[in-house]
């Protein structure tokens, strides 16, 4: 296996794209933060955006962004949002970054079950750390959060297997790394459409106002159709790896 960055191989960007594009809900990709950062991300921190090729194919990847962070529960960001902003504002001030938060890291589906992810977490730790960064964070998107809606992301992280470890398939890869949970990361990620643009994006109806259940959401949608608005606001969960 090879270990590159998009910017050493910008001819990768549109197969890498698609690895990270079935990994998600359509809606995550309407959020309004990294439309406004994500190119400012790719400029400043392309050292953390990273591909791993297998026989010259991509098939898997991750990237992060370095932030100021002083260890504390009480200053860390409020999610994936948040922490882009502070990374990007934070080096545009000229802060010097303390830590390392991942913001994505995805396998290709027909590489499943190949421990890639753990490569990819494993790469962008160790740029973090021969980069002098102190700390290694994360707001997770737990894999199965999205079966329970209506459970509170504190409690969802306390459950756990007879072996001590998380039912959660992906908060337990980053467990068998070393990593602890912080605690929720209560607005991660806040997406808003029209009830329109929220029915192509769930490919389900929203009738009547209210709150609704959505495939693959991990939290209710919330629909108004007298103000014809659709507002999802996601909640993540923070863990540090060391």
């Amino acid at each position: 296996m090879e270990i590159v960055t998009r910017v050493d191989r910008p001819d990768l960007d549109e197969i890498a794209a698609e690895v990270f594009r079935e990994r998600w809900p359509e809606f995550i990709f309407h959020d309004d933060v990294p439309k406004k950062y994500l190119s400012r991300v790719e400029e400043h921190f392309g050292g953390y955006d990273i591909v791993v090729l297998d026989g010259g194919a991509v098939v898997a990847g991750g990237w992060g962004v370095p932030l100021a962070w002083n260890g504390s529960v009480d200053d860390l960001p409020s999610g994936y949002d948040d922490a882009m902003v502070r990374a990007v504002e934070g080096h545009e001030a000229g802060t010097a970054p303390t830590a390392l938060s991942f913001m994505a890291a995805a396998v290709s589906s027909a590489h499943d079950r190949r421990g890639l992810a753990t490569v990819v977490l494993a790469e962008l730790t160790r740029r973090a750390r021969e980069a002098g960064l102190a700390h290694v964070i994360a707001p997770l998107r737990p894999t199965w959060k999205h079966r329970y809606p209506l459970v509170k992301m504190a409690d969802y992280a306390g459950w756990t297997r007879a072996d001590g470890l998380s039912v959660d398939p992906w908060i337990r890869t980053h467990q068998r790394m070393g990593a602890r949970v912080l605690g929720p990361a209560p607005r991660s990620m806040v997406i808003e459409g029209t009830v329109a643009e929220w029915e192509s994006w769930a490919d389900m109806l929203f009738p009547v106002t209210g709150d609704y259940v959505v495939p693959d959401a991990l939290n209710l949608v919330s629909i108004d159709r007298e103000r014809d608005r659709g507002v999802y606001v996601e909640e993540n969960l923070w863990v540090q790896h060391g």
